[in-house]
């Protein structure tokens, strides 16, 4: 592996796969499994019987950032175990991801409920990726 980009050795399929799956998760996660929760915890009205749909720039801009994620994750995955993937995946997380929550709770006085539903989200999306990323890549 070249120790300069390391991401020019992982095969395109395993980065279009991993932005794809991650994507469907954000979808799942925050539609049908707890976007009713989500939308309470984040105080959004929603209608009776109605769920709008999400305007192009929000999803464009969920997009980017996933492509982000998965290009750093790419960078920084240089072992091909999954035991290492993961761990990477989880300490990424734990540095970087929690921080952000907890500071959305302290500062922004969002609901715990809602940093347990974003930190679990955050946790599984990057274990999905890096386990994309060591499979396939």
């Amino acid at each position: 592996m070249d120790p300069i980009c390391p991401i020019t050795h992982t095969k395109i399929a395993a980065l279009g796969t991993a932005i794809a799956a991650s994507f469907i998760f954000g979808y799942v996660w925050y539609g049908p499994l707890f976007g009713k929760t989500w939308a309470g915890l984040m105080g959004f009205k929603m209608d009776a019987g109605k769920c709008g749909k999400p305007p192009i720039s929000s999803l464009l801009l969920t997009l980017l950032g996933t492509v982000f994620t998965v290009f750093v994750l790419a960078y920084l995955l240089k072992s091909n175990t999954s035991c290492c993937s993961v761990g990477t995946a989880f300490v990424l997380w734990l540095g970087f991801n929690v921080p952000i929550l907890f500071s959305s709770v302290s500062w922004e006085g969002r609901p715990l409920k809602l940093f347990a539903l974003n930190a679990a989200f955050y946790l599984l999306n990057l274990q999905l990726i890096a386990a994309i990323l060591t499979f396939l890549g």
